[in-house]
Parts: structure tokens; sequence; C-alpha cells
């Protein structure tokens, strides 16, 4: 009765006219909201020590930072090339990265964006930044190392004058040298305050310079050597001496190998490695460089041909007490054609001879891409031991804390086994593979949030218990939002995933920090059921009632109840058991359907998920009752075809009054009495059927179908309200409300009906409007090739004529509807090119286009559009390798709060209270000598965990770089040209003429221009100053007429001495001024190390963050 009254009103209404679109391009605005994972192009890796921060650069113009709990950050530079070189200004919330066409960019950790870049003139082969200070070495293919400066407060990268040149090189060490070998290495050399860097050069020639006194302190390389030769042997030591001659050897990679820089490791491009003793100066007026006393030579195989040395990194042994005993780490250096590995040696040094007393190779899991170590700081200072990160290609990063190197050192196989600590991804794409996704909200006011809210709470307590590979992980840095932290508003927002192993995951996305709120396994407890753990195709959720419906490979349908259930159903065509569940933590599996041995390829709830539709592969369609857990009907959706069922909907024609509260949770409406309802079903080819939603009778007599052959992915039913014009009989459509399949519509009344209306109606004419209304909608089908537009009668009376056509130029895999002031408004589509187009509704007319490089960097990857979802207010998600992005399309929508959410990458605390310790504890030792773990202990008690560092950042107690300033304002070599002679008249200064403000004057922003001009203007101070002397020199005798014309002062002698009285006490004044503002600062430095010290052991002792006092 109900299809052939809705099939007579089909034929009785006239054909509609469709609206034009009101999306614009100002409405879009395409960027990344939220960021997850190692991108598969990671090439290169830096660590900050202090705000054990890990940095990541790719080959495509990214760079990732990973902190602890969850916190990560995406910077994405303007430029899509490759970073070459990385690394951290510690401690102050910048990173300095260079690309492949010398872009020197610096980051801002605090506000993600780029303070200031600089495009270096020539290609830069070498780079270093002063390890706690903001001055960076730069050395370029030309042999020029120079210096540059990087100014926080004026977010201004300088470069400085001072720089050394291949000439300049060879005129003091006084040998020819060629100008056209680049630098392939600047290391300043630790415990030296920044003093010396040492160089090398492409051809092998080593030196060490002193900035301070502008000289060089030691030179090797060179073609006449004498070595120390032998091969690495873990049993025997390397003591035979032999002559060798070596021609010009290209350096590839080099490395401290001793805590103090006396011994320099360096690695060749034909596998040799060099140890370097640069303790003992060489003759530098002639070509030979050390004796054999100060060369030592290991090589990692005795074959002909072998891999360059690529990586060498040094870490000293924690068990020994001299400064040159440790750990090599070697990338290279083996026979050609070998396994790559990665080599680990023991060496001890003893009076001046090297022994190798163990060796192992760590095997890769896929190639190497880079590896650094992270020196922790014990509780006393010093390198007491440290961790290895090591990247390999796509994008893994591995784990390996100092426990599992030493027990790798200790064993005596070649090839031990060690398993390294995977990156503990956020949301896991991998091992398990991600197979689905989809983005939910939820409906405000309900109670929804609430019961999410008692499931997290509930998982968490289960998993209480830290695991072990979690308290190892070393990265603990960032500050997250307040807002993500208390999470007053509870959950708006759910991402739900589905894996290759059967399980699900659920994360809170509200805010760009997602945690977990409950996993669910595949298999259900206590209970058997053949299929369970199969990877899951399909999933489908109700916010309004919390229920879960996952379809997997093997044709079985799970329904779970986040709100918790007592007993399980297995659910056939014949049977239905029932089993009592044993109590458990979290949400668990409700119910099984297990129907068909065909793969679910659609779900889809509705009437508030009291009823859930189900398409599988093989063509067929069945429909469940999920209040009583039984099958409503099984129907094969086209009877001519088993094409297997891609898109379902739902067109519900309810009641509103038939809703009532539900005994259990009296806010959450479910309809009492089922009405009548419409089924869509698109299968593959193209065909669409309809059937009533409660028999499974189908609404007309055969299926439609496109007037050619196609490939459907899927099918949107779009409701419109019509009014009829005074003027025109043409109906015009006013609004739009979006039923697409794989959505389900969750309205914030919890209703299901199209149309609300308060008081009572007829229900007989509450039904014939909603008849209309379907009629009325326009129906979208979706093709690898086309879009087609069509009525929702014609469908249903099998007419094929489309209202609208756009045809594609390229194959689409992917689409979804977008939402403006609670209509649907656009199409989105991704073609397999990568490319994204948005689209205006019903109009199909092309807004803008874009594609996942240029938002993401991605490159399309086949079934990337499995594991995609989107919701209405255009956020989209997409999932790539270990990558996973939440996209936001829509110009006036930040549903995440961005930036008030955005977790912090720099901890201001933190740094703060790491300079005041370290400046305290410098004092401190300049007055009485301390302990040098106090910085250690800071760091320990803000982050709870033992501090990394680099050997020159704890160790050095002189951590001041202020003397470098005013050494790397001017050049170490004078210029030759004459000195130019300064006509001005001198200026008299003295100390009566300084004036003392109680308040410092503000100091302006100077630009990049500006900065020499600034530093050469206070020079010119101070020598007017001393009136052309200088602090080395005596001062400048004066006649007796300058005398008598500076000082005689007018009137009788008793006015002169008054005078001059009164200037001595002014003086005095001024003095005693100066001492009490000196004692202030230092009363007040004082003051804020020991409340560092005090805040460390109350939150030592509460076992509390800083961020909770």
């Amino acid at each position: 009765m109900f299809a052939k009254r809705l099939l007579k009103k089909a034929v009785q209404l006239h054909q509609r006219k469709v609206q034009h679109g009101d999306l614009t391009k100002e409405d879009l605005d395409p960027r990344i909201a939220i960021h997850y994972g190692i991108p598969s192009t990671a090439s290169v890796l830096a660590f900050d020590p202090i705000q054990r921060l890990l940095a990541i650069g790719t080959l495509d113009g990214r760079i990732k930072v990973i902190g602890g709990d969850g916190i990560e950050g995406l910077l994405i530079s303007p430029k899509q090339m490759p970073y070459k070189n990385l690394e951290f200004l510690q401690n102050k919330g910048y990173i300095v990265s260079i690309s492949n066409d010398n872009d020197i960019q610096v980051w801002d950790l605090e506000n993600r964006i780029i303070a200031d870049s600089l495009q270096w003139a020539s290609n830069i082969t070498s780079f270093s930044v002063i390890s706690g200070s903001h001055f960076i070495y730069i050395g370029d293919e030309h042999g020029l190392m120079s210096v540059m400066k990087f100014e926080a407060e004026d977010g201004k990268l300088f470069q400085l004058p001072y720089h050394i040149s291949a000439n300049s090189i060879s005129e003091t060490a006084g040998f020819p040298f060629p100008n056209d070998q680049p630098i392939i290495g600047v290391l300043p050399q630790p415990c030296s305050s920044g003093n010396r860097v040492l160089l090398a050069y492409q051809n092998g020639l080593i030196i060490l310079w002193d900035v301070s006194e502008g000289q060089i302190l030691f030179v090797g390389g060179g073609k006449d050597l004498q070595l120390k030769d032998g091969a690495v042997d873990s049993s025997s030591e390397v003591d035979a001496t032999l002559e060798h001659h070596l021609g010009e050897k290209e350096i590839s990679a080099l490395c401290w190998a001793s805590s103090n820089g006396s011994i320099l490791a360096v690695g060749y491009i034909d596998g040799d490695i060099l140890f370097w003793d640069t303790s003992c100066a060489a003759s530098i007026r002639s070509k030979q460089a050390s004796s054999a006393n100060n060369i030592v030579k290991l090589q990692l195989s005795s074959a002909e041909r072998r891999l360059p040395v690529i990586v060498l990194q040094w870490t000293k042994n924690q068990t020994s007490r001299h400064d040159c005993d440790g750990q090599l780490f070697i990338y290279g250096g083996d026979e050609i054609g070998s396994e790559e590995v990665l080599t680990v040696i023991t060496l001890e040094w003893s009076t001046g001879t090297l022994r190798c007393v163990g060796r192992a190779d760590l095997t890769l899991t896929g190639s190497f891409a880079d590896m650094i170590l992270l020196p922790n700081a014990g509780p006393m200072g010093g390198n007491q031991k440290a961790d290895l990160f090591v990247l390999t290609n796509p994008g893994k990063l591995h784990f390996y804390d100092d426990a599992s190197l030493s027990a790798l050192i200790s064993q005596h196989e070649r090839r031990p086994s060690i398993s390294a600590m995977e990156f503990p991804a956020v949301v896991p794409s991998s091992n398990p593979s991600m197979t689905v996704a989809k983005l939910c909200r939820l409906p405000t006011g309900g109670d929804s949030s609430k019961a999410l809210s008692e499931v997290a709470s509930v998982t968490k307590l289960a998993s209480k218990v830290t695991p072990v590979s979690a308290a190892k992980w070393p990265l603990t840095g960032g500050v997250a939002s307040e807002l993500s932290i208390t999470k007053d508003d509870g959950f708006e927002q759910v991402y739900l995933a589905g894996y290759s192993d059967g399980s699900i995951r659920i994360w809170d996305a509200t805010y760009p920090v997602l945690s977990l709120i409950c996993l669910l396994e595949g298999e259900v407890q206590a209970v058997k059921v053949a299929g369970s753990s199969a990877p899951i195709t399909k999933l489908d959720f109700c916010a309004i009632t919390l229920s879960l419906a996952v379809g997997n490979e093997c044709g079985l349908v799970r329904l779970f109840d986040l709100k918790g259930c007592s007993d399980f159903h297995f659910v056939t065509e014949t049977k239905n058991e029932v089993h009592n569940l044993p109590q458990g933590k979290g949400p668990q599996c409700r119910a099984i359907f297990c129907l068909l041995n065909s793969p679910i390829q659609a779900l889809q709830f509705a009437n508030c998920g009291a009823k859930l539709a189900v398409g599988f592969e093989s063509g067929r369609v069945a429909a469940l009752d999920t209040s009583s857990l039984s099958v409503l009907f099984l129907i094969d959706a086209v009877s001519s075809s088993s094409s297997p069922i891609i898109s379902m909907t739902w067109k519900e024609l309810t009641d509103t009054h038939s809703l009532v509260k539900s005994p259990k949770h009296s806010e959450t409406k479910v309809p009492v009495n089922s009405a009548e309802e419409v089924i869509f079903v698109l299968t593959k080819d193209a065909k669409i059927n309809s059937f009533e939603g409660g028999t499974g009778n189908m609404l007309s007599t055969r299926p439609w179908h496109l007037k050619k052959p196609a490939v459907a992915i899927s099918m949107y039913v779009i409701a419109v309200s019509i009014s009829v014009s005074e003027s025109s009989n043409e109906m015009l459509p006013e609004s739009h409300e979006d039923t697409a399949t794989k959505k389900e519509h969750v309205s914030n009344s919890t209703t299901a009906s199209i149309n609300s209306h308060e008081g009572e109606q007829n229900p007989s004419s509450e039904t014939a409007c909603s008849e209309e209304r379907l009629l009325d909608s326009i129906l979208l089908v979706c093709c690898e090739d086309s879009l087609h537009l069509y009525s929702t009668k014609s469908v249903i009376q099998g007419n094929n004529k489309s209202i609208r056509k756009v045809k594609h130029d390229k194959p689409c895999c992917w689409t979804a509807t977008l939402k403006k002031d609670e209509k649907v408004c656009g199409l989105v589509l991704l073609f397999q090119t990568g490319v994204i187009e948005i689209r205006s509704l019903p109009d199909l007319k092309l807004v803008k286009e874009s594609s996942l490089m240029s938002i993401l960097r991605w490159n399309f990857k086949a079934n990337m559009d499995k594991t995609m979802s989107s919701s209405d207010n255009g956020q989209i998600t997409l999932a790539s390798g270990c990558e996973l992005a939440f996209v936001s399309l829509l110009a006036g929508e930040n549903d995440f709060r961005i930036p008030e959410t955005l977790p912090c990458l720099h901890d201001n605390v933190l740094a703060a209270a790491a300079d005041a310790a370290l400046s305290f504890s410098i004092n401190q030792k300049n007055k009485q000598g301390t302990k040098p773990g106090i910085l250690g202990g800071i760091v320990k008690g803000f982050k709870g965990r033992k501090m990394a560092h680099t050997e020159d950042f704890f160790r050095n107690p002189k951590f001041n770089f202020s003397h470098l300033e005013g050494i790397f304002l001017k050049s170490p070599f004078p210029d030759p040209s004459p000195a130019v002679t300064d006509n001005q008249e001198a200026v008299e200064l003295n100390i009566d003429d300084i004036e003392i403000d109680d308040e410092p004057l503000p100091v302006e922003s100077t630009s990049s221009h500006e900065f020499q001009n600034i530093k050469i203007e206070k020079g010119t101070e101070r020598e007017r100053l001393f009136q052309g002397g200088t602090d080395d020199t005596k001062p400048r005798l004066r006649t007796p007429e300058e005398i008598m014309a500076t000082y005689r002062k007018a009137g009788d002698a008793s006015s002169v001495a008054a005078h001059a009285r009164d200037k001595l006490v002014q003086r005095q004044e001024k003095l005693e001024r100066i001492s009490r503002r000196t004692e202030e600062l230092q009363s007040g430095a004082e003051d804020f190390a020991s409340l560092a010290n005090e805040l460390v052991k109350t939150l030592e002792g509460r076992n509390r963050k800083w961020w909770q006092i």
C-alpha cells in the first residue's frame, strides 16, 4: 500500500528546478589541524637535551617535532625542498634548518612559524651550532667558514663579520692550500666555551682553530702520514706500527671521540677510520702533520673494496674514568655488498694505545636514514649513559636505551639479538595496519559525552600500570594546553579506527591532542567465534545511543553498546544463542550476527540506532533490529546481478510524536513503533534499488541504472523543502539536508524525522508531507568517471534522465559532503592522482581545486580511500603510511579551537628554571665550588626523569658566550687596506657625564643591516671614552693647555672648590647607587635559583607535574 501511494505521488509531481550553490572560494581554506606520526620521507634527526624534544627533517620541506604525552607538531616550509641539516638552539625554543637550496631557516617552536630566513649565496657543505648559544658556524663549498647569530629578541638572523677563508688558512699555516676545497665538517671543541672549532676539508686537511687567539692549534691530514695501522679485532690490541703513504684521502664523516675534545675520529670515503690526537700540536710550517704516536687507523673489514664511512658518533663509557674510553657508532665502512648494519665498537685507550674490546652489528629494519645519541646526565652530572635513536626508511624510528646497548656490547656474538623499541604512535596505522576509520561528532545536550567519559575513566583505571616501554621512552617535552587537560566541556568528537587484527580503537578528538578512550578487542571474552579477528572492512557509529556496528571480511557483524551490557548474543538466520559475559573493564561486544560468508561492504544505522542495514560483497542486503537483536529480512539488492553493495541510505518517514523516554537513560529518545522507511541501495555497477525498510519489499518493479556502464563510488540523498512562487508555478529549493550514505544524520533534538513540528499533528497528513519531501529530494550518484544528479522520484520510477552531469578527466576514488549553516552546500572529491576538488551543491560547480601534495606533501597511495572519513563541518581524516592527518576545509570552522588548544612545543618554565640553575651553579662554583649536577636535578624535577645533555652544555662551567660577541664582530685577519684617518674632533667624556637612571631604557629592535652598525657604534663610544687609547695601552698624555681648557672654571678659588666638592658628592652617590643595584640583581638571581630548587624538591616529593601546582 505504501509503495503504491508513493509511486502515485511521484507521477503527479512536476519537474523541479535545481538552485545554484552558495559555496564560494572565500568559504574554503584547506589546512592541517592535526598531524600524527613520522613522515615517510624523514631523513635527518635533531634533539634538544633540555626540552626533551626530537625534531625530524624530511625530503619534502617538513619538520616533525615530537615530545611526550602525545604532543606532536608539524612545521611546513613554503619550499618543498629536502633538509640536509637540522639542529636545535638548545633550550631557546628555536630550530635551525638548512635546505638543499641553501636556505637557512630559523623556526619559532612556540608560534610554529619561520622566525627568519636567509638565502646563502654558495652551497653549504657543513653546519654546526655552538651548544647553548645563538651562534652558528657555516662552511661552504669554497672553503669559507662564516659565523651567524640569531637574535631571539628581534627574531632576526644575522651574518657576522667573522670568517675564515682558505687563503687565510694558507697564509697562517705557511703552506699552499687550494681554495676550491669544501669544508665538510665544522665541530666546536668540547669544554672550550666555543673558543675552539675544528675545520675538516674534503681533501683530508684538519685544522683546529683558536677563535679567541686567532691562530691554528693543530694541523692534521696531508699527503705524507705515518700511521698506526691495524684491523679491528675484539680480542687483540691495535699496536702494529706501519709506514703508510696516503694520497689526499677524502673525508666523509667525523666526530669527537673523547669527552675533553682531545681525540678526533675521522671516516673516509675508502672505508678507513683514523683517530687523531689533537692535544699534540703539529708543525704548521710544513706539509707533514703528526707523528705516528698521534694517529691510529682502524678498518671494519679487510676487503679491498669497502663502503664509505657515512656516520660516526661517539659516547663515553660510563664505567671508565678515562676520557677517551667509549663506544663508537659507525654506519658504513664495511665490505661492499654486505648486509646493511649499524656497527658499535667498544674502544679502550691505554698510554696512547687503542684496543677494540668489542664489536656488535645492529641489523636495520629498512634502509638507514640517520641516527642520534641522547646522552643523559646522571645525578652528579657528567655523561653517565646514552640512548640511541635510529631512523630508517620509510619513516621508522627505533629506540635503544642504555641497558639494551650495554647488553649488546657484552654479548660475544657478532650479530646479537636485540629488539628495538618502536615509536609509540598515538594513532597506530601499521602493525596492526589500519583498515577503516570514521570521524563522528557527538550531539550536544545529551548524555553521550558523559557516558563516554565514564568509559574512558574505567579503561584508564584498568590500565593504570604504565608499560615498561612507555616508562623508558625518552621524549617528554612540550606542554599540553590547559583546555585539553581539564576537558570541562566533555567529549565533542570521537575518532574510530578498525584494524587488520579485528580490534577497534576509539579516541577523543575534541582537541588537537587525541586521547585514547578505549580499545575493543576482536575476540569475545569467554566465547569463541570463528572469524571474529578478521580484518575490519566497515564501521558505523550511532552517537545518540553510543551503538557501534563493526563488519569484517568474514561477513560477521559485531554490535557494541559502549554504555555496557551483561549478555552476549550470537545470531544467525535460524538461531539466537545467549551467553552470560564475565564482568570486565570497559565496553564489551553485545551481539554477533553471522548471516553470510561474504565481506561486509556497507553499514548504516537508522531510527536512532534501532535498525541497521548491512550490505554484503555478494550483493545481498540485510536489515537488523538492534533492539530485539533479530534479523528483519535478507534479500538480494539486484536480482540479476551479484555486484557488491557500495552504499546505502535510509529515508525515514517517522512520526515525531512517537518518541518516548528510555527507562534507563531518560534523556535519550528511542522510537517505540517503527514508521514507514525507505532504503536506497547502490551497487558497484551503478544500479540503485529502493526497498521498504520494514518488510524489504521493492518500491519499483526494476532497479534503476545509468545509461552507460560505470563504476559507482557513493550515493547521497539530499532533501529539499519547496516553496511555490506567486508569479510562477516553478518550485524553488530553499534548504538542504544531508542524508548521505556512510554518514548517520544526528540532530540536536535526537529525532530522525524529516521535519519536526510543535503541537499535535495528524499522523496521516504528516506522513503525506514526508512523502512529498522525499519525492522533492535529489539523489547524487558519484562514479569514478562522472557525477550524476537526479530527482528522487525519477529514480523510483526508473527514469535515468539526469538534472546535472559532470564528467571527470581523471578517476575519482572518494567523496564526502560539506555543510554550511546546517545546509549541505558542497561535495569533496579525491582523485587517484591526488587532486582534490570541491564543488558546490546542487549545481556541481567547481569552486576550488587543491591536492594532497599542496596540503600535506603526500602522494596518493592505493587503498588510501579506505581509511578516509569526514564530518559534516568540513573535517577530513586521512592516513598514509605512519601518518595521520585531520584537514579542515571550511575557513570559518574552528571546532578544535586552535590555537588556544594547541600544545606548546617549548616549555618556558623549564627553560627559565634551567637557565637560573645553570647561572646559580656557575656563580657558586666561582665562589666555593659546587656539585656539577644541579642542572640535571632541576630538569629531573620538572620532567620526572634524568636529563640528557651534550658534551659541552653541562660539563663546562664556563657557560658564558658573551666574550664571543666581541670576537665575532670583526674579522680575525685585518684588511690590507690603508687605515682611514678620522678628522672628526675628539669628544671628551668622563664619569661625571654618565647618567644612571633607576629604570632601564627600552631597547629598540634592529634590522639585519643595522646590527653591525650598532655594534661598531658601541665600539667607537668605548674608544671615545678612552680618548683614542685602549685598556691594553697607557692613557694618552695631555698637554697643560688641554688640561686647563677642560677643567678651568670661571670664578674665584672658593667657588671652584665648592664646585669640585659637589662633583665628588655626586660621584659618590652614583657609585653607591651602582653598588646597590648590583647587589639587588645578584640577590634576585640567587632567590630565583633557590625558588627553583625548592620547586624541584616539592615536585619530587609529591610526584606532580609543574602545571598541577
